[in-house]
């Protein structure tokens, strides 16, 4: 599928001489970044996990969770 996408002059200046540089088509440039993009963005990120133990409604204190598993060894 075709898509037709604008850039100002500094990007396709920047990707012309990456395509150069790596001996491929400019398009096959966008393609990988947008793949990248998509896998990236489809991957759980530690952003996702990060404050979890708030938002999971769990009324028990984190740090008395903690010492009581501790407590435990």
């Amino acid at each position: 599928m075709r898509a037709l996408i604008e850039f100002d002059d500094a990007a396709i200046a920047a990707l012309d001489r990456l395509a150069r540089e790596q001996n491929v088509s400019r398009s096959a440039l966008v393609r990988e970044a947008v793949a990248n993009l998509l896998e990236r963005s489809e991957k759980p990120r530690m952003d996702d996990a990060f404050g979890l133990w708030a938002v999971s409604g769990s009324a028990v204190d984190g740090v008395s969770y903690q010492r009581r598993l501790r407590e435990e060894w």
